[in-house]
């Protein structure tokens, strides 16, 4: 895992995911996301890839209800990991600050699930743009019909909710879609 620079928080929500959406599927995929692996961080970005192309396939719904959960068992845990002065200091933040904090830390959880990953983002007048760049969930080798960014957009939705700031994410294009680039907009709504 540390040469492929997958994260543990990635692999273990997506297990969670799993675990929660497809229980009885949940053998099949512990092939690849097996315990050991997980706590010794031995798991690599072949086994993350046969896993992805094996719960595309099991539906365009499990897919996305999987990710989704992934992305929000990512945000909580990450938060948890954070020490309770951080926690607490981002929580008192003033608004304009906290909502740039929370994109801080959105870029974090990024980078911890996939290394090569980053999240780009410029905030202006309540309207963060967004850009993704190294999206381990868009590289496909055929374009889908669907974003494949769920895992992320529910990620950052959850980090937004959980330091109270009401806030709306819609995916503007994916690679794993046919885009040129993951792109994703946060509209935040002011007090």
């Amino acid at each position: 895992m540390r040469d492929a620079g997958v994260g543990r928080v990635l692999l273990a929500s997506l297990h969670q995911g799993i675990a929660d959406i497809l229980p009885t599927r949940l053998g099949f995929y512990e092939s690849w996301l097996h315990a050991k692996g997980l706590r010794d961080g031995t798991i690599d970005l072949a086994p993350l890839y046969a896993v992805l192309s094996f719960l595309r396939q099991e539906g365009d719904l499990s897919y996305a209800r999987i990710t989704t959960s992934a992305g929000e068992y990512a945000a909580e845990w990450t938060v948890q990991s954070m020490g309770s002065f951080d926690r607490a200091l981002l929580r008192t933040a003033p608004n304009w600050l906290r909502n740039r904090l929370v994109l801080r830390l959105g870029n974090r959880l990024v980078h911890a699930s996939y290394r090569p990953s980053r999240l780009a983002s410029r905030l202006r007048k309540g309207v963060a743009t967004l850009d993704l760049r190294g999206s381990v969930f868009c590289d496909v080798r055929e374009p889908v019909p669907h974003p494949l960014c769920g895992f992320y957009t529910s990620a950052l939705a959850r980090l937004f909710a959980l330091f109270s700031v009401p806030a709306k994410i819609e995916i503007i294009s994916c690679r794993g879609a046919g885009g040129g680039a993951c792109a994703m907009t946060v509209r935040i709504e002011q007090d």
